[in-house]
Parts: structure tokens; sequence; C-alpha cells
């Protein structure tokens, strides 16, 4: 099959993988190294970012930052990794895009080591300053403490980050995972 798109098009559209692939790993490295300013950049001005069980939603890129300000007072040392990114582009606008990211986190939460299983579910903004999140959905496979691990893993109460057990945000709360399952 043969692509209709110019080689510019083409072109330009791998530069914005590989610029949106950069901003998803910029945003690992702004919030291990507590680098305010560069995790203010990496956001437009509109930006919202949110958590599946409700527990974070900031709107604007001020509150952006000050909800991550409320998140460093309980947190510790982080490590984050990027995984999976799967990347779909507006059809009507070159200069937006979603995607699908996968990830890990090593944390100390409360003074506990903690690791985590996360996805990011993302849109996307070209601007004069690049790309930029212009909203990040994040959910929850688990967050444990280190030693629940094992056990935690093998029930949907894998939720653990705020002291108590609750249920994990994916696979279970997934349409796809519910029909599945034949449930409803």
């Amino acid at each position: 099959m043969q692509n209709s798109a110019s080689l510019e098009t083409r072109v330009r559209r791998l530069e914005d993988r590989a610029a949106i692939r950069e901003l998803v790993s910029r945003y690992g490295f702004s919030v291990d190294d507590r680098d305010i300013d560069a995790l203010r950049a990496l956001f437009t001005p509109d930006a919202r970012f949110r958590s599946v069980d409700g527990v974070m939603d900031a709107v604007g890129r001020d509150a952006v930052i000050r909800q991550f300000h409320g998140r460093y007072a309980s947190l510790g040392p982080t490590h984050h990794f990027t995984h999976d990114l799967v990347l779909r582009f507006d059809a009507d606008d070159p200069d937006r895009a979603s995607g699908q990211l996968s990830s890990h986190a090593e944390v100390v939460r409360n003074g506990r080591p903690m690791i985590t299983a996360l996805r990011y579910a993302d849109t996307y903004r070209r601007s004069a300053d690049g790309w930029q999140f212009e909203e990040r959905v994040l959910s929850f496979l688990y967050y444990l403490p280190v030693e629940e691990y094992v056990e935690a893993l093998q029930g949907p109460l894998r939720m653990r980050a705020y002291g108590d057990a609750r249920p994990a945000d994916i696979p279970e709360n997934l349409p796809s995972w519910r029909n599945y399952r034949g449930e409803s």
C-alpha cells in the first residue's frame, strides 16, 4: 500500500512522534528531580491533570503545579520509568495528538517504599514552545508497599497509596475487561 502523504508530511510526523516521546520522558525526569520550572514548561496554560480515582484534578498550568507541590509533600525520592507509547494524531489538526503511555514508578511515600504501575491517557498540543500536555489522566494497575507486592497482585484491592486498600483502576474497570468477563 502506497502512502499518499508527501515526504515532508511523513518526516514531520516522525519528528512529532520523537518530540512527544521526549516530552513524556522529560516529564518523568522533571517529576523525579523536582524541577518545577521544567515541569511547568511541559503543560499548556489551560492544561488539566487528573486521576481516574478522583484524588487528583487540577485545571490550568498553575493549578497543575500546585497539585505537584501537594503530591511532593508526601513523597521522598521517586523514579519514573516510561514504557510503551501509542500515539494517534488528529486527522483535522496537525497540532493535536492523543496517546496512551504505560509507566512504572518506585517511590517513597510517607516514609514507605512503594511501587506503582500506571497508565496515562494524554492529549498533546503543539504550541510555540513545542509539544506540551493539554491533558493527562492517570490510572493505576497497582500502587503498593513493596512488601505487599506479591500478595496484593492476586486481588482487585491493589491501590494502597492512601493508607487503605482500594480497587485498582485497571484492568477491571476497563470496558474490554468487563466485556471479557461477561459483565455490563
